[in-house]
């Protein structure tokens, strides 16, 4: 009896790693950034609330839109190579072989080795070995429109609703201060857990998006203040 075992490596949470990463991030730094800026400019507990709800509805219905046709951009441009691919697999299959036994060839086969590899792969599944080794589409690394999607939303959703927990919870006097070095824990646990989740170092992922976020609610909270100052 053979043993088989199922390796998994980091590739195969590629399709909704990324698109859930930057719905956290997105979702803490622009709600953090929102309610920083209505703070500075001098606005109500409750406010601020508010605006911080609809900006967490709308930038999660915003990113799932956003990831969607984005996603389906390239599932649509995959399934055209693929089509076209067809297509001169009917209408050349010799010269197909060849180029596939071709590509075996720069990767290190011998030549017979790459025309006999090139000719069982297609024999196998033509069409399959060109999407694999000419195309470089992949069942992992396939486009997933709904799956980024969704991962964006729900992922944009959680971490808006962090810094507003914040808000909620926190008192009115230094509240830019509680969302400022809360937001940034959050962010520096988000990158750290990614970085672990996607086989990276976890002290540079945390560093590199908590200090884009720093900046980004520092310019916010600036702008808000100048405008309360100017009201």
């Amino acid at each position: 009896m053979q043993h088989r075992h199922r390796e998994r490596h980091v590739t195969e949470r590629m399709g909704w790693l990324r698109a859930a990463v930057l719905g956290a991030n997105d979702g803490i730094v622009s709600t953090a950034s929102l309610v920083m800026g209505v703070a500075a400019a001098h606005a109500a507990q409750s406010s601020i609330l508010v605006a911080g709800t609809a900006g967490l509805v709308a930038g999660a219905m915003s990113m799932a839109a956003g990831e969607y046709v984005s996603v389906h951009s390239q599932a649509d441009s995959e399934q055209a190579d693929l089509a076209r691919e067809g297509k001169e697999l009917e209408a050349d299959a010799e010269g197909e072989h060849k180029e596939l036994a071709a590509i075996y060839v720069r990767r290190g086969l011998d030549p017979q080795l790459a025309r006999e590899v090139a000719r069982q792969l297609m024999a196998h599944d033509a069409l399959d070995a060109h999407m694999r080794d000419e195309l470089g589409i992949t069942e992992t690394l396939k486009a997933r429109p709904l799956q980024a999607a969704a991962a964006s939303a729900v992922s944009f959703a959680v971490g808006a609703a962090l810094p507003l927990l914040v808000v909620a919870l926190a008192p009115a006097k230094g509240l830019l201060a509680f969302v400022f070095v809360t937001s940034l824990i959050f962010l520096a646990l988000l990158g750290g857990i990614a970085a672990r989740t996607g086989g990276a170092s976890i002290a540079k992922g945390s560093l590199r998006i908590t200090f884009w976020g720093a900046l980004a609610m520092i310019i916010t909270a600036s702008v808000g203040a100048l405008f309360g100052a100017a009201g």
